[in-house]
């Protein structure tokens, strides 16, 4: 057996010469950031696949692979209107081995749901923005829409029998279309989905009317006729899609838009964050990466953890106006 003297003189000959201290050894969350990732890291995206956030959470899993050196895995956890999502991510260890998406949806739910199961500004902390995509609102082909003169025409005519759909409740989808029947004064009744991959299948099927979509999936069924663009939610024409109106050259100053960002557990330590905060910038500006996003008509948002946070609390503050002025509840 090794003396207990011999042992802890040992002890801090190694750690000298590691250049340890013992206010280090008193920091566990520096240690932790020195070895970190020492395994696979999940990144948990709140939709199911097939939606904008689900690619561009397998495009960054890609690239954070690279950069990190460890696998990092994408989980889908969709519903309640990403709730089930981000209350995991809230509650996982504060290692930096859990990273999740968050949406607008993330800020809406602030104001919109009256449980929470976690804390947004306390239990998660922001590590970088990463894009924003245009909306479209967009009918199926059989609806006999062309424009939104001819959604309005109907929609008064036939009050509550015309529907939109969204992604879930809470989400940027739904509060557009909120929006939507508040400011032209219409009557349309709300269809929620897990996610946006779902919710545009019934669209394109004809199970609902209308639906704010992201334009980089919803943009090759417009093209081939199976959806028809009704407007552009932009203050001006996209330049990928200068052909397209807008909803405010046809009278509804109404701009809808979706962004995503990684989000960790609050308690990583900041050495984690900023490593990952990084990363996620570099792989915005990619080879891989930035075509996708200038191909799908997606903007980068690249910029520090602290700007995301100063991002995030301006977009509860707006979008708790929004669903005060649309009245929007839900059970």
């Amino acid at each position: 057996m090794v003396p207990i003297v011999s042992f802890l003189k040992n002890r801090r000959s190694v750690l000298k010469a590691a250049g340890l201290t013992a206010a280090s050894l008193s920091a566990p969350g520096l240690l932790r950031a020195q070895s970190w990732p020492a395994r696979p890291i999940k990144l948990v995206v709140p939709f199911p696949p097939g939606g904008t956030s689900d690619v561009i959470g397998r495009l960054m899993a890609v690239e954070l692979t690279r950069t990190l050196g460890q696998n990092v895995v994408v989980e889908n956890r969709p519903g309640a209107g990403t709730v089930i999502g981000v209350d995991f991510v809230a509650k996982s260890p504060p290692d930096g081995y859990t990273l999740g998406i968050i949406a607008n949806s993330f800020c809406a739910n602030q104001t919109l749901v009256k449980n929470l199961p976690y804390d947004g500004l306390r239990e998660l902390r922001p590590a970088g923005l990463m894009a924003q995509s245009d909306h479209v609102l967009a009918s199926h082909s059989g609806s006999g829409l062309k424009n939104l003169a001819d959604l309005l025409a109907q929609a008064k005519k036939q009050p509550g029998k015309l529907s939109y759909a969204s992604f879930g409740n809470g989400t940027s989808a739904h509060l557009a279309g909120a929006l939507l029947c508040t400011q032209a004064g219409i009557d349309l009744i709300h269809v929620p989905y897990k996610g946006q991959a779902p919710a545009m299948n019934d669209l394109i099927g004809g199970q609902v009317t209308v639906m704010f979509g992201n334009w980089p999936e919803f943009r090759q069924h417009v093209r081939s006729g199976k959806l028809v663009s009704l407007g552009m939610a932009t203050a001006t024409r996209s330049p990928i899609a200068s052909d397209l109106p807008t909803l405010a050259e046809q009278g509804l100053a109404l701009e809808s838009n979706s962004w995503f960002g990684i989000v960790v557990r609050s308690g990583v330590p900041d050495e984690v964050v900023q490593r990952l905060n990084q990363d996620i910038n570099q792989a915005l500006q990619s080879a891989a990466f930035k075509p996708a996003l200038d191909e799908g008509g997606m903007a980068s948002l690249a910029g520090t953890p602290e700007r995301f946070g100063e991002f995030i609390k301006s977009e509860i503050s707006k979008y708790a106006q929004v669903i005060r002025q649309a009245k929007i509840t839900i059970e």
